[in-house]
């Protein structure tokens, strides 16, 4: 009887793995989207500027978007427009939400994007060069 009325203390339970946090998703979402806004917004601001800069019909595709990552950028008539949803363009730039947010953040260079497979271009190659310029004309 002596020997039963000790008891080693439980194990504590191991801790639970770290779960994945949605809102960093989250949050770079909301980046892309932020950036895909303010082109809207540059575009309607400065839009001769922006044409004069761009001369083409640009189709952004943030791949993991879904239809809220396209968006038709006209810099070829008029004072320009945009469009969301996919439409007729001189190039088709893929990226992923991070890849977007990153490059327009500068912290990824365009043609490194494009180089390791992070950035996909269809259309007239020459003109996703101005992508970036037309990034930074939107900030």
């Amino acid at each position: 009887q002596v020997g039963s009325a000790w008891r080693p203390a439980p194990w504590p339970s191991p801790p639970s793995p770290p779960r994945r946090s949605s809102h960093l998703g989250a949050a770079a979402m909301s980046k892309s989207k932020a950036i895909l806004g303010m082109i809207e917004a540059a575009v309607k601001a400065k839009g001769p500027e922006m044409v004069k800069l761009g001369g083409a019909i640009f189709q952004i595709i943030v791949s993991d978007l879904g239809d809220e990552g396209k968006l038709c950028i006209d810099l070829k008539n008029g004072s320009g427009s945009t469009k969301r949803g996919e439409d007729k363009a001189d190039v088709t730039i893929t990226v992923k939400d991070e890849d977007f947010a990153a490059m327009a953040e500068g912290k990824l260079d365009g043609m490194q994007a494009f180089m390791s497979g992070k950035l996909k271009v269809s259309g007239n190659m020459m003109l996703a060069g101005k992508l970036g310029p037309l990034l930074q004309a939107a900030k």
